[in-house]
């Protein structure tokens, strides 16, 4: 062979191994990433050509699939709409999912590994290729309740509930909300008019506040600094400062009790029971940075939280001096926290001090309804011991004695914190906050309530006048169902 004709073949040999290493590489290397794109039309239509499992909370479908005339098979309904959108999220042609579709969206497609022998079997005996099914977490009753208190109102807000002893997430709840099923029709033009009147609307609706939208926690924070100052030498019992207003160090600036009030008491028990502003900004700044961010990291702030939704992460913020720590100690300056969190706070302190991984999906299970998979709770922390947990206890069930609003449950003990957030500018009408657990004795329900811009009172908004009536009938509407 002549030396042109070996260039030649050398030069086919070479195109033929790259062709080969190509192939090789988009079909089984970046197999998984090209199926997943959303613009792969072909995957797209093969999913809707099957139907798609349910999502089922309560023994009720709250997401599910009808058989239609048209190219897609298949059209999604959401029977009960924005009341589960932050749980479902959206499953639509144009624009997507989020939320448990997207999350468990192999699961309810059908092509996740453990359901390969279900498709083999489906193969070999021509029956229809289905999804599996998703079953919740969620009380039907408590999510109902969650989300008609806010929405009757017509505030602005989140509700989030757990179960203490295993994180289950007993409801999510957001206000406003949105109707995924505008999202879900087969008419393109449709979901984008749904899609830009979402979008537009006041109150961003599409926002999943429970878990993707961050907070000043105003004085439900006191929990965490009443934790941290129990580990590092105070009791119950220790003496703090009543002072009606007090001077931030370094500054001529004037921090003080709600309504300028001299704190009714001087120990840490009625500092936490009546809220007192200037108690809890001493104790921070007596701690120091390092203690505060110790203790908070241990009830979750800055962790990475899926559940299966990602979770915004909490933070104190930067505290570079003496002022902004004192302002951090009472939940104000540039700490920041989700309702999730809030949540996952409290009911940490319900738990003997033991924090649990928040979980929204109790089973998956094949299209035989066969269990896929089973919740196992998982233990993230002990953030404080069992003996302060139980001394909050005891400050918290003194905080709900002294906490107005209507909606207390005769017979239940519930310990609770308000808090009232400022943010913005000086005369922003703040946030209100409610964080309890009950029964005091034996949680069973830990909720984490946020109404913003002061709900339907204005600048004359407290955490306790207008979000610990929504918390309490959450708790009821768990505990009358069994939580």
């Amino acid at each position: 062979m002549n030396k042109p004709l070996r260039r030649v073949a050398l030069a086919m040999m070479v195109m033929v191994v790259l062709l080969m290493g190509n192939a090789t590489y988009v079909q089984v290397i970046r197999a998984d990433e090209l199926r997943d794109n959303p613009l792969n039309s072909r995957t797209i239509y093969d999913e809707y050509s099957r139907q798609r499992g349910q999502i089922i909370a309560g023994g009720e479908s709250v997401a599910n699939s009808v058989e239609t005339q048209d190219n897609l098979k298949y059209l999604r309904t959401y029977p009960s709409g924005p009341m589960y959108a932050p749980v479902t999220g959206y499953y639509s042609f144009v624009y997507g999912s989020n939320g448990v579709e997207r999350a468990q969206g192999s699961v309810l497609n059908g092509t996740d590994d453990s359901l390969a022998f279900d498709r083999l079997s489906d193969m070999i005996t021509g029956r229809q290729p289905r999804g599996g099914d998703v079953e919740l977490t969620i009380d039907p009753a408590m999510q109902k309740v969650a989300y008609e208190e806010l929405t009757s109102k017509g505030y602005q807000g989140s509700v989030v509930a757990l179960d203490p002893k295993t994180g289950a997430i007993l409801a999510m709840a957001n206000a406003p909300s949105y109707d995924p099923g505008k999202l879900a029709t087969h008419d393109n033009e449709q979901a984008q008019a749904a899609w830009n009147e979402f979008s537009a609307a006041e109150g961003n609706p599409m926002t999943n506040r429970a878990v993707s939208e961050i907070y000043p926690p105003g004085s439900t924070f006191k929990l965490i600094t009443t934790a941290a100052a129990l580990q590092n030498g105070y009791n119950a019992n220790s003496t703090v400062t009543d002072a009606p207003s007090i001077t931030l160090p370094g500054t001529s600036t004037q921090l003080p009790n709600y309504g300028g009030s001299t704190c009714k008491g001087n120990t840490l028990t009625k500092a936490l029971a009546h809220s007192c502003n200037t108690a809890f900004a001493e104790i921070a700044g007596k701690l120091g940075a390092d203690k505060m961010r110790e203790t908070a990291a241990a009830f979750g702030f800055g962790s990475d939280i899926n559940m299966p939704m990602r979770v915004a992460k909490s933070d104190m913020g930067p505290m570079a001096d003496a002022p902004s720590l004192y302002q951090s100690g009472i939940g104000q300056r540039d700490v920041r926290v989700t309702p999730m969190e809030n949540a996952m706070m409290v009911a940490a302190l319900a738990n003997d001090g033991k924090l649990m991984k928040p979980e929204l999906v109790k089973r998956t299970t094949a299209p035989d309804k066969s269990t896929i998979s089973e919740m196992q709770p998982e233990e993230l922390n002990q953030a404080v011991s069992p003996e302060v947990a139980r001394t909050i206890r005891g400050m918290m069930l003194q905080s709900e004695q002294n906490t107005k609003g209507s909606g207390k449950i005769a017979g239940i003990n519930i310990a609770s914190k308000t808090g009232t957030a400022q943010h913005g500018d000086v005369g922003d009408k703040p946030h209100g906050w409610y964080v309890a657990y009950a029964p005091a004795e034996n949680p069973q329900i830990a909720v984490a309530v946020i109404v913003e811009n002061g709900g339907d009172e204005g600048a004359e908004a407290t955490g306790g006048s207008i979000a610990a009536p929504i918390g309490r009938e959450v708790i009821r509407a768990g505990l009358q169902g069994g939580g």
